[in-house]
């Protein structure tokens, strides 16, 4: 299966959500606390806050059960309906019966339909209360992080189905008895039926409530720091050239105007490598570190890959 087939489902799923992401591979679970880094495009659990007494429990409130918007938690993108109507079946024991039938449309590779039931989440209400401490000890007491996210809310749903097409064909053909009026009238409803499926990439219906969806707050180095560094970057590679000159005895061929200006994207790693001996410590990380939420910029990474991929 081609992984990036689950990219539009994705994007669309923290946009529709305000924000929740969910997990990769979605046979995971993630609950609030787990720390995590992101490599070749999944998500690899390290550890529990709580459970790794990287934080004391009385110190942390928890909110459970937490009701979210139906209307944010089922949605489609590139699906539609060209055929709704009722048709007439033959059962040999009671005879004819009548019947909802849905043909479901996907457009192009990736095109998906999401439906769940009854979203709720648990939360770590005071976050800022254990924030800085987080920071502290999982970069230099406890661990030595210099990348890492933590989960600060997980999302639960009594049942919730995703189907995606593979291609521009893909097609679902759905039968219920009950009516149907919407595009996810009868995908993924309890006495629905799927009774021919073309091109379907991926189909799931998750009926326990498992955490399949989150919210994570990541490590980043201070924007501060790294105007810093960055413009100290800058001036060492314009006076690159005249080192050159100076230090090898050999023509080499250079170009004042051919270093690199653009920001490396292992930035807040380089930043950290740099720093002197015990420049970085207990006392001072909190100069270094801070969180943000977890974004699209990380979605993006659930999709970078590196070596074959089936």
């Amino acid at each position: 299966m081609d992984a990036n087939v689950f990219k539009k489902f994705y994007r669309s799923f923290y946009l529709k959500t305000s924000g929740y992401i969910p997990t990769r591979p979605l046979n995971i679970s993630l609950y609030p606390g787990d720390f995590f880094q992101i490599k070749n495009g999944e998500i690899i659990i390290l550890g529990n806050i709580f459970r790794n007494n990287v934080v004391s429990t009385d110190e942390v409130e928890m909110a459970y059960g937490i009701s979210l918007n139906p209307a944010n938690w089922s949605f489609t993108e590139g699906v539609t309906k060209p055929y709704s109507g009722r048709d007439i079946g033959e059962n040999p024991l009671d005879g004819e019966y009548g019947y909802t039938k849905q043909v479901l449309a996907f457009n192009s590779f990736g095109s998906f339909l999401f439906n769940s039931v009854n979203a709720e989440s648990v939360k770590i209400v005071n976050w800022s209360d254990i924030s800085q401490e987080l920071i502290i000890k999982l970069t230099q007491v406890l661990y030595s992080f210099r990348e890492v996210y933590v989960v600060t809310e997980s999302v639960v749903a009594e049942n919730w189905t995703l189907a995606i097409g593979g291609s521009d064909k893909a097609e679902l053909e759905i039968a219920s008895e009950k009516e149907s009026f919407g595009l996810l009238d009868l995908f993924g409803a309890s006495n629905s039926k799927t009774i021919h499926a073309r091109d379907i990439e991926f189909y799931h219906k998750e009926d326990k409530k498992k955490p399949s969806f989150f919210k994570a707050k990541k490590l980043i180095v201070q924007p501060e720091k790294l105007d810093v560094f960055i413009s100290d970057l800058i001036q060492q590679q314009h006076n690159r050239a005249s080192w050159v000159n100076s230090f090898f005895e050999y023509d080499f061929n250079h170009d004042t105007i051919s270093f690199q200006s653009s920001v490396p994207q292992n930035i807040n790693t380089s930043v950290l490598d740099m720093l002197q001996v015990n420049q970085l410590n207990p006392n001072t990380c909190l100069q270094y570190f801070r969180w943000i939420d977890a974004n699209l910029d990380d979605i993006e990474k659930l999709f970078l890959y590196y070596g074959n991929q089936s």
